[in-house]
């Protein structure tokens, strides 16, 4: 598999680094570093910095945009941040194909390995951390954003409803997977969404149920 350059990904993400090396040192993996025959830097002080950016970011969003207490709050964030819901993220922009890996590493399938490309989106927010600032990472995220939030906000006016999001379909091949999701209001499909991933699909069905919702209101 042809490495895609550090300059596709910027933009992918719309930002061009000043610090270049900070992108390049984020999509570098350990196996790299130990097989260069010169000092190589590679992502894991990056990754720590990371997981401490993510974490306040999503604290921050969750207590703007949500009213629940602080139990669920903290549930919200570990499951935002879990390496599931991180490499799930990273596959929405095809980390894995920006990576820096080792030979091993790279015939071990280490572009798919969750744990290898979770480590790396945490590392290349940090490296977006340090050189555009909070600001850039934050920029533009409101309430909207998250239809799934929006969604759980509108059926908790009834507290015996529950949403369920389900898998219904998958499409194309191993790196770049297509998901359907159905999201169902207390066992009735209420709308469908796809995605490159099992989280975008889920937005995209509970921003169908919202619009429908809402024609029903």
């Amino acid at each position: 598999m042809t490495t895609r350059t550090p300059e596709e990904l910027e933009e992918k993400l719309h930002y061009h680094f000043k610090n270049k090396e900070l992108l390049i040192t984020a999509l570098t993996h350990s196996s790299y570093a130990n097989e260069s025959k010169t000092p190589t830097l590679y992502n894991e002080r990056l990754e720590f910095l990371g997981d401490s950016v993510l974490s306040v970011v999503v604290a921050n969003y969750l207590f703007h945009h949500s009213t629940r207490p602080e139990g669920e709050l903290s549930r919200m964030r570990a499951s935002l941040v879990s390496e599931d819901a991180l490499f799930q993220f990273a596959q929405e922009i095809d980390l894995g194909s920006y990576l820096r890996l080792g030979r091993g590493e790279e015939l071990g399938g280490g572009r798919c390995r969750p744990s290898v490309v979770s480590d790396a989106f945490e590392a290349t927010i940090a490296a977006l951390f340090l050189d555009g600032g909070i600001e850039f990472i934050t920029e533009g995220k409101t309430a909207e954003d998250d239809h799934k939030t929006a969604l759980q906000e509108v059926v908790q006016k009834h507290p015996d409803d529950r949403l369920t999001y389900t898998v219904t379909g998958e499409s194309g091949p191993a790196h770049d997977k297509r998901f359907q999701v159905t999201v169902a209001l207390n066992g009735k499909a209420l709308a469908v969404g796809e995605g490159r991933s099992k989280k975008a699909a889920e937005q995209q069905a509970a921003k169908a149920a919202l619009t429908k919702l809402e024609q029903q209101a």
